[in-house]
């Protein structure tokens, strides 16, 4: 009886060139040819008869670590690992499962043989389990086993060989396109990223037009700001772990940074979040600190403006656009993280309608300097969930270095970091805090979760342009190292593996920064975009950590020296992953509203 394979249609017509042949189409061959096409080689894979048709195709599947040679432990550990997202890399379902595995034995011989097992495991740190008889029935209800004794490893598992070896029709279909066809052939090849690499090498750089005489206005005259305010100092405030200076700040507040989305009649320029995301963007090349100043007024902005009271709206608004009030955003606490229903800070309010704020938050941004807070917090202890949580628009005393927190109620701490520091961050204690009777966002409790929730899709754009303009700081940074650094006679970027990295680099910025401005732009047209917002996100942070860290490597031992800017960017990058809902959960997010379908 012949296993059941399912069958692949090869191709009719070889190749003219190709850079890499493997030969034999099973499970190994299938996956060597996949990750050399990942990694931007042309690929022929070549099968005598069907893939996946012979020896995999009679491979029982397992997926284990256990139970052989030592010299194979690690390699048995990288392959689960590779096979947990094989799914996702091909698009289909390989029928992959960790179901776990269970070794029995039944004589001494084949018990001793067990103990050697478990005791290589466990040198190789895996998790097993020893099972008596006992767990044995537990395991296998119903079953006449001849085991007395057993070991098993619950995170080990199956796949479906034939699933796994077969890449799909979708994708078949999508290269059968011709403008895919053409990309896929003349699109990521070596002499495609020379070329680029040698127009880059001249400073050119992808089209940045928008087509809207605002838009593009907006871009020079934040790159010209940029360019002479920011960047010439940003690494020097970055050693010295200083606060961006007021002077710079008012100069941002004087070309609207605070006001982008804030409506006219309030005092704000009323662009929308694409013009947002293209000053961020801008900004956030110089240094990141300066593209995220406005990240609070963005979200202050929002949340007053979609959530406030007429009164709340007039007073606030106008304030924020201008820069005179600096708010700060007050959601995070020690032990919830992402979880922000899970806030406990309390908010109760007093005989004259005020209120009083107690607890703890932690990870606030530019605290210090703030007068003003939007603060998340309980003001129903008798419902969980996010139902009894409100927003408070607490005012403070802007700080002093030497008084960072002069508030009565009101403490905080420092919390040194890596990077991202010319705001800098600070665990809040809440004693008693006072806010007056109108702090109350929208003047009705319990919708303080549903009001901030609103504001996530904006706030996770604005982060995306950040991450694009941090990207572009890197690139700006290695190709002038690889146009000024020579070794052997030869500039850097002369050498293919610099050049590749900087026409990578570039590559996944434009591809990083159309998504950002595509979500935006959903957003604008009045459209649910948490996914798109979401991907934007994810793709743009880890780009910029991609560009980061190549930058660094083109820098080589240089760029481990805190005196090159390189290294400061690598810190900065590296946070972008993390804040504005880290990446495990926008990964949670998108999935989850693929899979139902939302638009």
């Amino acid at each position: 009886m012949r296993p059941w394979v399912t069958t692949v249609a090869g191709d009719a017509d070889l190749p003219e060139a190709v850079e890499l042949v493997v030969i034999g189409g099973g499970i190994i061959g299938c996956s060597a040819a996949l990750w050399a096409a990942e990694q931007g080689l042309r690929v022929a894979l070549l099968e005598k008869g069907r893939i996946a048709g012979e020896q995999s195709g009679r491979n029982w599947g397992w997926v284990r670590r256990m139970g052989r040679a030592a010299a194979e432990y690690p390699l048995g550990i990288a392959s689960l690992t590779l096979w947990a997202g094989l799914n996702a890399r091909i698009g289909r379902d390989t029928g992959f499962r960790r179901c776990g595995i269970v070794y029995g034995a039944g004589s001494a011989r084949e018990e001793a043989w067990l103990d050697g097992v478990e005791a290589e495991a466990r040198r190789f740190g895996l998790g097993v389990m020893r099972l008596d008889r006992a767990g044995l029935a537990d395991h296998f209800p119903g079953a006449r086993l001849a085991a007395t004794t057993a070991l098993m490893t619950a995170d080990d598992g199956r796949a479906e060989p034939a699933l796994a070896a077969f890449l799909g029709q979708k994708a078949d279909a999508m290269r059968a396109e011709p403008s895919v066809m053409h990309f896929l052939t003349h699109g990521n090849t070596a002499d495609t990223r020379a070329e680029l690499a040698a127009l880059l090498a001249e400073g050119t750089l992808p089209d940045e037009a928008f087509g809207d005489e605002t838009l593009d206005m907006i871009r020079d005259q934040f790159r010209t700001f940029t360019a002479e305010r920011i960047a010439p100092h940003a690494h020097q405030w970055h050693l010295a772990d200083e606060l961006i200076p007021i002077e710079v700040v008012q100069q941002m507040a004087d070309l609207g940074v605070f006001g982008v989305c804030i409506a006219e009649e309030y005092g704000g320029l009323g662009l929308g979040k694409t013009a947002m995301c293209l000053v961020s963007e801008e900004l956030s090349r110089g240094w990141i600190c300066a593209g995220s100043l406005g990240t609070r007024s963005e979200i202050a902005g929002e949340l007053i403006g979609e959530n406030g009271t007429p009164e709340q709206k007039a007073a606030l608004l106008p304030k924020l656009a201008d820069g005179s009030i600096l708010p700060t955003a007050v959601f995070t606490e020690p032990d919830t993280g992402s979880d922000l229903a899970s806030v406990a800070t309390r908010a109760r309010m007093q005989e004259d309608g005020s209120w009083q704020i107690t607890g703890a938050k932690t990870w606030i941004t530019h605290a210090a300097r703030a007068n003003l807070m939007t603060v998340l917090c309980r003001t129903d202890p008798d419902r969980p969930g996010y139902g009894g949580l409100s927003m408070m628009l607490a005012h403070k005393t802007r700080g002093s270095e030497a008084d960072p927190f002069p508030d009565e109620g009101l403490s905080g701490g420092e919390i040194e970091v890596l990077g991202y520091r010319g705001m800098k961050e600070y665990a809040l204690g809440f004693d008693g805090f006072a806010v007056a009777a109108d702090g109350l966002l929208g003047g009705e409790q319990g919708r303080g979760f549903k009001q901030l929730m609103r504001t996530f899709e904006s706030a996770r754009i604005q982060t995306a342009a950040r991450a694009v303009g941090v990207g572009w700081n890197a690139y700006d940074l290695a190709l002038r190292y690889a146009l000024e650094r020579r070794q052997f006679a030869k500039p850097l970027i002369a050498f293919p593996r610099v050049a590749d990295k900087l026409a990578m680099m570039v590559a996944e910025l434009v591809m990083a920064r159309e998504l950002t401005y595509s979500a935006a732009r959903h957003k604008d047209a009045g459209k649910r975009c948490d996914i798109e917002a979401g991907q934007a996100k994810l793709l743009a942070a880890r780009v910029a950590w991609t560009a980061a860290d190549n930058g660094v490597q083109i820098h080589g031992g240089n760029g481990y020296a805190l005196e090159y800017p390189i290294s400061r960017v690598l810190c900065d990058a590296r946070i972008l992953n993390i804040f504005e809902g880290a990446a495990e959960i926008q990964a949670q997010v998108i999935g989850r509203g693929l899979l139902v379908g939302q638009p």
